[in-house]
């Protein structure tokens, strides 16, 4: 094995070692952070005005009782035997159903904006970097830092008010029409199962329904994508082995596309990983703004309802997708780029 080689595998461990640790310190920061804020879920089950016998009997149910020391630790025990516990507002639905009913909506919209952001950014990046201080530079960058800058939820807004209500293009508010049958569930993304099985009048209806949402999730975070298409590949295009192909006489089309995209494509996978898994939560505003039902939105709804199971337990599974993706994108890198070193 070469050196290169047995110092990503040391890497690797390491950071596969580390990443309980990350994951335990983000639920107990959560598990302290629900606990500290106002607000009680036994008022928000039962009422403030329920008797105080009776509070504290669904306390003792719903394991709330006991000092916060004794709480944390039960809740520990129960995530190293990988147990997330029951929804306190909905009892006997595990919060692991919870994940398995509502994740898919989530990462399906994630996806299909990261799409979007992706030949956004990367067709504006490109033209602005191959044409340096011409019209097209200055409204590429002048569309990132509109779009970097823009709220998500008043993009939403706004998408929805022309497209949805003015236009009535598109709708809003759910994820497949109510009248229909949902696509047979094989990875829960309706657009993925509707092309598995072969029915593309179901595959154009689910995308319709997630158009708006993913486009204002898509061109929220298409600046990101632009501004580094735009310095990595101009900084590439100038590079002495870039030169050197322009003086054998290589056509400019195959040095932008051989040469230059694949070396300034490098930073774009990076950010493209870290981008998809902060989204799996930074989701939020654009389920709540269109009302999808994913699993950010039931986040959402786990935080207003003081629902501390559903809270904890979906922002760890969330640090877990960030810890793996960020693990899996090291690897990459250090597969398609054999200059990197661990």
């Amino acid at each position: 094995m070469s050196d290169r080689w047995t110092s990503l595998f040391y890497y690797v461990c390491g950071r596969i070692l580390a990443a309980p640790i990350a994951i335990w310190a983000t639920a107990s920061v959560v598990f302290l952070l629900m606990r500290a804020t106002p607000g009680d879920p036994v008022d928000a089950i039962l009422g403030s005005r329920a008797p105080e016998s009776v509070k504290l009997e669904l306390r003792q149910q719903l394991g709330l009782s006991g000092s916060l020391a004794g709480q944390y630790l039960r809740y520990m025990n129960k995530l190293l035997h990988f147990n997330l516990g029951e929804s306190l507002s909905t009892r006997g639905l595990e919060v692991k159903t919870i994940i398995a009913n509502f994740f898919p909506a989530t990462a399906e919209l994630t996806l299909f904006g990261l799409a979007i952001a992706l030949i956004i950014g990367v067709s504006l990046g490109m033209v602005a970097a191959i044409n340096p201080g011409s019209k097209w530079d200055l409204g590429s960058r002048l569309f990132g830092i509109i779009s970097y800058s823009l709220p998500l939820f008043w993009l939403g807004m706004l998408l929805q008010l022309v497209f949805a209500v003015q236009l009535g293009w598109f709708p809003v508010g759910t994820r497949f029409p109510v009248n229909l049958t949902t696509p047979v569930t094989i990875t829960g993304l309706y657009t993925l199962d509707s092309l598995l099985a072969g029915d593309l009048q179901l595959f154009l209806i689910s995308l319709h329904y997630l158009t708006l949402p993913a486009l204002s999730l898509g061109i929220a975070i298409s600046g990101i994508f632009e501004r580094i298409t735009r310095i990595n590949l101009r900084q590439t295009l100038k590079s002495d082995y870039v030169e050197a192909a322009r003086a054998r006489g290589i056509k400019e089309y195959r040095i932008l596309f051989n040469h230059a995209l694949r070396n300034a494509l490098i930073p774009i996978i990076t950010v493209f990983g870290l981008t998809f898994a902060g989204l799996l939560g930074g989701a939020v505003l654009a389920e709540v703004t269109f009302s999808f039902p994913g699993l950010a939105n039931r986040l959402f709804e786990a935080i207003v309802g003081r629902d501390y199971n559903v809270v904890q337990g979906i922002i760890v599974f969330f640090a877990a997708i960030v810890v793996l993706i960020s693990i899996a994108i090291d690897i990459f890198i250090a597969l398609i780029d054999p200059r990197v070193r661990y």
